[in-house]
Order: structure tokens, then sequence, then C-alpha cells
């Protein structure tokens, strides 16, 4: 048997084969060229001596296998080297598909991309039932295609909708949802996944077969039929000149079976096509930055125990005020396993959350029994009685900042000296609430942006006097709960309030002249934003806006027509009413008419000026983190990379398109 860095086999008393993927120098599994390279020394080896069945499983804790080796792509410097790339997955899958014996994915945790298409590849698939684990082909929010045979086998094992659903959203799915849909034949608890994997190699039940009549939608009659109402789906929200990858999957799956190696390099579905587009620069550029922003969560596990001061992770949190913003935190965190306390002046002004609560728990667990256990997680407390035994206490009350002095000097005399004190606040500096403390040093900005289920930023606003060991812990807090955090300077709007304000204000000018708001939004999403910028505003709270534009010192007097609504009453969305008409619980819009010519060109440039400034005044540590909160706390386009990628790149003349919402990294909207 040849000599491993990266795989580890054993062979049991059953004659079962034990595949062990621990890649070395690494925290997570990837597919690197070296990894594939010794798995497919492995296989031929396995061939001349088989096994009565083979277990792949993965050595790390964290997860099975996170897909390719992102990294690998940027070292590519020609066609021919991503035909390569994509060869060397294909084949070596292909091998393990055709393997003489019965073969196993045992998954635990993350199994996506490249990871997911090892598993499809195998005959069988066991999954383990814990949070951490999801499946999925994320590949199309990377500009690219699942090339190592997702396409083809997907289809073929749970139907073409279901599957098409996935591959052109990127979707994941959990544990239990994966059994349901037939990627996973046994989803079981973490303790009998070992026995199970054994016995489903020692029974080999028949393959699972996509049933009548949802077998037809494999049928090469019927799949271009089904291709074409996807299509049309996919572009109603995006152009194929950006949002390539969609188009290309479904190509490859009616054209070429799934084989994305058949597609020629003339054609825009092929890899070596694709792999040039900006789209999949700029994409797999915000992975990174993801990726980036995730690392500061894990930096205070690197530091060590003596540098945590023997803190456990935590697991109580209080949330002060049950508004939108507090309520939404509170669920939130219950979601993720946490038990919370949320507190309010009464039992009436907690009701709403309460109710917002459920439904989020109900959409997103689906079980009934999790369900009751998220919901007996989040507990109702008026009086305030789990301040003293929180570890993380989070205001979320109004942006008023003799009230936010009052509550955190009644918070530091109750809290344990332990425990992590945060202010959710929008726009106001900490280092103005902090001043009433005895110990200032204490207060940390945990901002979270609206919808709290969908955005992922989370900003940790560091105060002048903010001890430096709260930022890892804060950061580590953020991950825990599965949000992105990104360390910022306290000053006035902070980094995304601070460059959306001029983006907003701008957009009001112009219906002060005379613009419709929908005219205004529509140019902003034919450029790539989510969201237009007069429903963000109605979205976030147009006294927020006010008061962020207020808290930024400008000179310039309002837009009237803010002025104008708030002082009526309407403050946008949480009001019913603001620029639009929100009663029916979404914006009331009218046809858009004509944009004016060079509309776009207008909203964005004070966005990107303004990105420029808060980096030359130190805000974030550099222009990459500047483009990373812009693309996750306002949906930034993230075909264009952030606003000082584009800036630098001159994308501006390129055909503008709006984001598609099968693509999760572009379906961002801020609150």
């Amino acid at each position: 048997m040849s000599a491993l860095l990266h795989w580890k086999l054993e062979r049991d008393a059953d004659g079962l084969g034990w595949l062990t993927l621990d890649k070395r120098g690494a925290t997570t599994n990837t597919l690197s060229a070296a990894v594939l390279n010794e798995l497919r020394t492995m296989l031929g080896e396995l061939a001349a001596s088989p096994p009565k069945g083979l277990v792949i499983r993965s050595g790390k804790e964290n997860g099975f296998i996170a897909g390719a080796d992102i990294d690998e792509f940027g070292e590519l410097k020609s066609v021919d080297d991503a035909v390569a790339l994509v060869r060397r997955g294909w084949d070596t899958f292909e091998q393990l598909a055709g393997a003489p014996y019965p073969t196993l994915a045992l998954v635990r945790g993350f199994c996506l991309g490249g990871g997911m298409e090892l598993a499809l590849a195998c005959r069988y698939r066991v999954v383990v039932d814990e949070p951490g684990t999801r499946l999925g082909l994320p590949e199309v929010m990377l500009g690219i295609v699942p090339a190592w045979g997702g396409i083809k086998r997907l289809p073929r094992l749970i139907g073409a909708p279901a599957a098409l659903d996935l591959l052109l959203t990127g979707k994941t799915v959990d544990a239990r949802r994966a059994r349901k849909l037939g990627i996973a034949d046994e989803c079981v608890p973490l303790r009998i996944m070992d026995n199970t994997a054994r016995g489903v190699l020692r029974e080999r039940p028949v393959q699972r077969r996509v049933p009548f009549p949802l077998s037809l939608t494999l049928n090469s009659l019927v799949r271009p039929i089904i291709a074409a109402k996807a299509r049309k789906q996919v572009a109603a929200r995006a152009r194929r000149e950006h949002y390539p990858s969609p188009y290309a999957i479904l190509d490859i799956w009616v054209k070429y079976d799934g084989d994305a190696l058949a597609a020629p390099a003339s054609d825009p579905a092929s890899i070596a096509h694709l792999l040039q587009t900006p789209t999949a620069t700029n994409l797999i550029r915000v992975f990174k930055l993801q990726e980036r922003l995730k690392s500061f969560g894990r930096e205070k596990e690197e530091e060590g125990a003596s540098a945590r001061d023997g803190r456990a992770p935590p697991a109580h949190v209080h949330v002060v005020g049950a508004g939108t913003m507090g309520g939404d935190i509170a669920a939130w965190c219950a979601l993720r396993g946490l038990t919370v306390t949320l507190q309010d002046q009464n039992a009436e002004r907690l009701s709403p959350a309460m109710g917002r609560a459920a439904k989020l728990f109900s959409e997103r667990l689906k079980d009934p029994l999790r369900v009751r256990d998220a919901q007996d997680r989040l507990i109702p407390d008026v009086a305030g009685n789990g301040v003293a035994r929180a570890d993380v206490i989070i205001e979320a009350i109004f942006e008023n900042l003799e009230a936010k002095q009052q509550l955190f000097t009644s918070l530091e005399a109750k809290a344990k000296s332990t425990a992590l004190l945060a202010t959710n606040t929008s726009s106001i500096p900490l280092e103005e609430i902090a001043a009433p403390m005895r110990d200032p040093g204490r207060l940390i900005g945990l901002h979270f942006f609206n919808p709290v289920a969908r955005m992922m930023l989370v900003e940790i606003v560091v105060g002048a006097s903010t001890r430096a060991e709260l930022i890892p812990s804060a950061s580590a807090f953020t991950r825990q709960i599965d949000k992105l955090p990104l360390p910022v300077k306290s000053a006035p709007g902070f980094l995304v309030n601070r460059i959306l304000a001029p983006y907003l204000m701008e957009a009001m000018r112009c219906v002060d002249e005379g613009m419709t708001p929908e005219t205004v939004d529509e140019a902003a999403l034919a450029f790539g934003m989510p969201v237009g910028p007069i429903e963000l505003a109605d979205t976030v709270g147009l006294d927020i806006c006010m008061a962020v534009g207020k808290m930024l010192g400008r000179d310039t007097p309002p837009p009237k027509r803010l002025s104008e609504l708030i002082a009526a009453g309407n403050l946008g969305r949480k009001t019913k009413r603001g620029f639009y008409d929100w009663s029916g619980g979404k914006a009331a819009k009218n046809p858009p008419g004509v944009v004016p010519p060079g509309l776009a060109d207008r909203l964005i440039r004070p966005l990107v000026t303004e990105a420029e400034a808060a980096l030359a005044e130190g805000i974030v540590a550099d222009a990459d983190l500047v483009d990373a909160g812009a693309i996750f706390g306002t949906g930034f386009a993230p075909f264009r990379g952030g606003p000082l990628h584009y800036a630098t790149t001159s994308v501006a003349s390129a055909p503008a398109v709006r984001p598609s919402a099968s693509d999760t990294m572009s379906d961002r909207r801020i609150g």
C-alpha cells in the first residue's frame, strides 16, 4: 500500500475498509490536487484487493469535506489548467462510482461542493443528525458549476425538480432533509453512526431509484421543458452575462447529461469560459472575504485556554428590548441553541417578539419537537432576572443616548463580572454610551442588521476604552450564532451605516427632484443591488436614517420628503407607511417607468466615496474589510466584488443586472 499523507486506510475484522481523510496541515478537509491524487491511487490499489465494503469518512471533527481547494483556482494559468482541474475530480469520482465493492460516505458536519460530489459518487450515504451537518452544492455562489459529477448524479438520485432547486440556488440541507429528499440512505445519531455504516454495507440494500412519475423528469425529451421553465425563473432575476453559472448548469444537464467536460471551450457553459468571467473572479473573492470574517471568530480558540481566562462558550444570552431588532436577535440566539431571556417593560411588549420567534422556529426547524425545544429556550423576562445569570447581555432599546446610559449603569451593577456587555446601537459612539459606567472598558458593540434572520454581518464595535480581549470574545460569540464578525472602530455610523447614509440620502434627493421612488429603486436594482435604496430606507426606518445622517454631522439639510414623512409619524415599514405603503406587509409599488441615464452611477458614487473615506480614517483595517462590510452588510452586488474593488476595476461601463435571488451570496437585504 502506498505511503499516504492525507488518507488513512484500515480494514476491520469483517473485511470492511475504513478510509479516513485528515488533510495534513489543514483544519478543514478540502479536495486539493494532492488529496485527489492520493484517493485515485488508493482506489486503484483497492481494486486489486477489494474490501467487502468501503466507508469514507472524515478525520476532522469540524466536518466531512468542505469542497475543492479554492486557493488552487488562483493558480490556474490557462484554459488547459482549468480543464485539468475538472478532469482530476471527474475521473476520480467516476473511478469511485465504478468500484466493484459497495461504497458508503459517512457524513458528519459540512459536506459541500466537491465533498458532496464525492458522497454522491458512493453507493450509499449515512448522515449524522446534528446541527452542524449540512449538505449542498454551492458552486453557483462562486460563479462556477459542480463539475465533478454533481450535475449528473443529483438529479438521478432525487429527481430533477429537487435537484435543480439545490443546484441553481446553492442552498444546503440538514441531515433530516437530506434523508427526506433521498440524498441520504440513513439519518442517525452520532452514537450509532459507525454501526449504521457497517449495517448498510453488510445488508447492501437496493440503491434508491427515482419513483414514477418523478422519473419522467430525467427523460431526455422532458429535460428541455423543465430547463426552459427554470431558465425563465432565473432570467427574471439575473442576466447571463453577470450570473452565468445557473444557466451553465441547465445547459450542461440538458445538452451534456451533466458532464461539464463535454462542453467545448467555445460554449458559455464550459468551465474554461466560466472561470475566466469577472463574476467567477469576484464571487471567489467574496468567498475568501467571508472566510476572513469567519477567521476573526476563530482567533479566540487559537489563543488557548489561558488567554480565555477559562471561560466556556456562552450558554445564556439576555436581551433588553423586545422591539424588532431585540426580539429578532433573541429569537436567533435561541434558534442557534442558546438559552435566552428577553426583557421589556411588560408582557404586552414581549408578545409580538414571541410570535415572530415562533414563526422563525417553525420555518427553519420544521420538526415540531425542535420547534418546541427552541421555544422553551426563549424565556420572557419582564423583571430582568436573567441579567445576573447571562454570559452575554445585549441592549437593543430605542436610539436614545440618555436611556442607554442609564440602562448600562444598571446592567453593570447586576451582571456577572465575566459577562459580555454589548450594545446594538446603530449610530451612537460607544464612548458616549459608556461614559457613566464604572468600567467603560466593559462595553462593546454587537451591531446586528435587519432582518436578523437573513443578514449575516455583525459589526464588532470597538470603543476607545473597550478592552482588547473583548474583541475576540465578541467575535467568537458571533460565530457561535452563525454570523460574520467585522471589527470596526467606534465612530458615527460605524462602517455600514456610514457608507449607506450618503447613498440613501442621494436617493431621497432624487425623489425631492420629482422622480418616483420606484424609478430610483429600479436604477439600483439594475446596477445589481438586491433592494432599492428607497425601499431599503423604509425597511431600516426613516427615523434611523435621519439619526444616522445627523450623527455623521453632514452640513447639508436632510431631504425634504424624509423630513415630511417623519413629522407625520410615517417611519417606513414598522409604521406601515413611509415612502411606500406597507399595509400589506410588502412595499406597494407602481411600475418604475423609464430610468434616466446615469442615475445608477449618481446613486452609487456617494457610497463609493464614503467607503474610501472610511478606509482612510481607519474605521476597519483595510480595503478588503470595507468591501466585506459593504457586501454582507448593505447587499452591495457581490458580482462586482465590493465598492472599492468596483471602483478600481472600472466595471461601471458593463451592462447592469439585477442579482439572482437564487444566489444566496447576492440575496442580501439591509435594515
